[in-house]
């Protein structure tokens, strides 16, 4: 079983970055495909960015694209999210999950293709 803590959230003003990181433990993650999905007040939880960890492949919402980047530092075990050019919508909070399940658009999409999640941090970008 992979278990996995983020961290990196926190207050920035809209236009400014910050890097998420997720540190999994528990299994080895070469044929794992690792996402982060954020969820907002009110809102359903929405995939933000997925990888999978084998060959790096990535594969980005479309709200975030051009100002997010996934990437995994295999000696570590560690996924991160770069997010630059931060807005206001981009505030919620950020999980990270794992799935064992072909990186295609039905497994990276969907929630409930991935087994274990994160407890989250949470990104507030003012305005």
């Amino acid at each position: 079983q992979v278990q996995l803590v983020e961290s990196g959230g926190g207050l920035v003003q809209a236009g400014g970055s910050l890097r998420l990181s997720c540190a999994a433990s528990g299994r080895t993650l070469s044929s794992y495909t690792m996402g982060w999905f954020r969820q907002a007040p009110g809102k359903e939880r929405e995939f933000v960015s997925a990888i999978r960890w084998s060959d790096g492949i990535t594969y980005d919402a479309d709200s975030v694209k051009g100002r997010f980047t996934i990437s995994r530092d295999n000696a570590t075990n560690t996924v991160y999210l770069q997010m630059n050019s931060l807005k206001p919508e981009d505030t919620a909070v950020y999980y990270c999950a794992a799935a064992r399940g072909p990186f295609v658009l039905f497994v990276v999409l969907n929630t409930l293709q991935y087994d274990t999640w994160g407890q989250g941090t949470q990104v507030t970008v003012s305005s």
